[in-house]
């Protein structure tokens, strides 16, 4: 049973769905204050969060991560009990395990470990801990990004501790994530019965020509770092449940997946210009949940690529693929942002599990990461 093991089936024990982090977040402040961290509770409505930091001059490193989790689902589906962190087969079950008490767990024991080698090393170290990533994240990550802004506070590397490896752990990094955009459309039309057309406009109807333009416009072509924007329609909902009777609007819900080599205001715009140009009438609001970020090759990717090869024995590939994560808010103040952690196969499933044999190189990854970047 290494501290990394024991730290993480301790967190993973208290049942921290959001936004209730369940006291997760005093066990690692306790262990901290151990390390002469200074210590900064940041509750912003019903959301707890932490600001921890060691040392007052730069570089500072960030790790970063989150203490609730997403429901269980049908816990009688489960091989043992969510809330009960249990070792069967090589590998550790429990909800949270790979999104990500592992991670925190490592974070913590990395940190122990590195400052007990290097009491007076270079630069700072500072965690953002948060109970609000897998719900609305109104009241967590971006709020003490907010507060930190606001002061001055200068950030150089952050490693967010989202379960990122696709086959194997340490097979995949995150450099970087696509922003999301999204837009409630409704289109207006004019009710009425179906046997007289002359008297009805069906917003359907008029929809139809302006949806097909935007699933086929090429947005743009990507770059080095990212595939080509995405549009798709999640949701579209019309008619009264009658089938003679044709809808006076149509709702349709829909979201971009940007890189960037497109911006907000670009997508907006050409959104606009199609249903324009095919005369449609409608409303639309948008709803922006995170901007497109990127850390290209450079001391951060490069030192947590090393440790990773030592830890692992394998060579990291950047992605920027999959949905969003809180490097997006941390992005507006630490110019070199990375995500990095297990395996994420069975992430927000029934039976979530991380192997055992994984936890403790990746505590020696964030270790060896801290070495590479406070050590020169």
């Amino acid at each position: 049973m290494t501290a990394t093991l024991e730290l993480a089936r301790a967190l993973i024990a208290r049942r921290s769905l959001t936004p209730d982090d369940a006291g997760c977040q005093e066990i690692l402040i306790e262990r901290l204050e151990k390390l002469d961290f200074k210590i900064e509770r940041m509750r912003f409505g019903n959301v707890d969060n932490f600001w921890a930091r060691r040392g007052t001059t730069s570089p500072v490193l960030v790790f970063a991560g989150h203490t609730d989790v997403v429901p269980s689902g049908p816990v009688e589906s489960w091989f043992s009990p969510p809330f009960e962190p249990t070792i069967r087969d090589g590998m550790l079950f429990g909800r949270g395990a790979a999104d990500m008490k592992t991670s925190v767990a490592a974070f913590i024991t990395a940190i122990e470990a590195f400052v007990e080698d290097h009491p007076a090393h270079a630069g700072s170290i500072a965690l953002l801990i948060t109970s609000d990533e897998e719900g609305i994240a109104v009241d967590g990550t971006v709020r003490v990004v907010e507060a930190l802004q606001a002061r001055g506070e200068k950030l150089d590397y952050c490693i967010v501790g989202e379960p990122t490896s696709n086959k194997l752990v340490g097979d995949m990094i995150k450099n970087g994530r696509r922003g999301s955009l999204s837009g409630t459309l409704i289109v207006k039309g004019i009710q009425g019965h179906i046997a007289y057309p002359h008297l009805i406009k069906n917003p359907i109807h008029m929809a139809a020509p302006a949806i097909a333009e935007l699933a086929a416009t090429t947005w743009d072509n990507g770059n080095e770092y990212f595939p080509p924007t995405s549009w798709q329609i999640s949701n579209m909902n019309g008619g009264t449940g009658a089938t003679n009777v044709v809808p006076g609007t149509v709702e349709i819900l829909f979201n971009f997946r940007f890189s960037t080599a497109s911006t907000e205001q670009q997508l907006k715009d050409k959104v606009h210009a199609i249903l324009d140009k095919h005369q449609v009438t409608y409303d639309l609001e948008w709803e922006l949940s995170g901007k497109p970020y990127i850390t290209p090759k450079g001391s951060l990717v490069e030192a947590i690529s090393r440790a990773i090869e030592q830890s692992y024995g394998i060579t990291p590939e950047l992605s920027t693929s999959g949905g969003t994560s809180d490097g997006r808010f941390i992005a507006d103040i630490c110019p070199q942002v990375i995500e990095f952690g297990p395996l994420n196969a069975t992430i927000h499933k029934l039976n979530e599990c991380v192997a055992v044999a994984d936890i403790e190189p990746l505590k020696l990854t964030f270790q060896r990461t801290l070495e590479n970047l406070l050590c020169k």
